[in-house]
């Protein structure tokens, strides 16, 4: 699903049905950059195995294609002096799209969101914030969402371990095997 805002605020929800055809070197060109997207040009086509200048139009076209969306830095908040991370679970009310629009851009405004996911089941939005301690999530909790009018209900999740993956990758029965012919 693609969302997208215009200039109002509101959203605009479509199905994105176009899937961009990758063979097996795509796929390991996308691994490689997964692990790390800082591999210059010449190592990246030495590790999957083509020219460079050939790598390069594939990792162009994997742009052009929207496979590749951005590169960017993982930052551990840790080290930043926010080692506590906790979801939180937030239902509100009306369930309208003025509603959840105003509340997304209100979240993703807040420092300590990490990540937001507007979401179906008992939930209506869970919230990846990290802060520095429990006073600090107790704040967060109370001054900033549950004071919100459209908020209903909260409850918050204290993260006691992160293990994740940035690395997509199809499964096993989905994975080509062929190559991409030139056109």
């Amino acid at each position: 699903m693609e969302v997208r805002f215009d200039a109002t605020g509101s959203v605009e929800c479509s199905v994105v049905t176009e899937v961009a055809e990758l063979d097996s070197v795509d796929w390991r060109i996308l691994e490689e950059l997964q692990n790390d997207a800082t591999l210059p040009n010449r190592t990246l086509a030495d590790l999957v195995g083509l020219a460079p200048s050939t790598c390069l139009q594939r990792v162009r076209r994997l742009r052009e294609l929207g496979v590749i969306t951005g590169f960017h830095a993982v930052v551990d908040p840790r080290t930043t002096g926010l080692p506590l991370e906790a979801v939180v679970s937030v239902n509100v009310r009306p369930h309208t799209r003025p509603v959840v629009a105003a509340f997304r851009a209100f979240v993703m405004a807040q420092p300590e969101t990490r990540s937001l996911f507007h979401v179906s089941g008992t939930a209506d939005f869970l919230i990846h914030i990290a802060v520095a301690d429990s006073t600090h999530l107790q704040a967060f909790l109370m001054d900033k969402i549950a004071s919100r009018t459209e908020v209903r209900n909260l409850t918050s999740s204290v993260v006691l371990e992160r293990v994740e993956t940035r690395a997509l990758t199809p499964p096993a029965d989905r994975r080509p095997t062929h190559r991409r012919r030139r056109v």
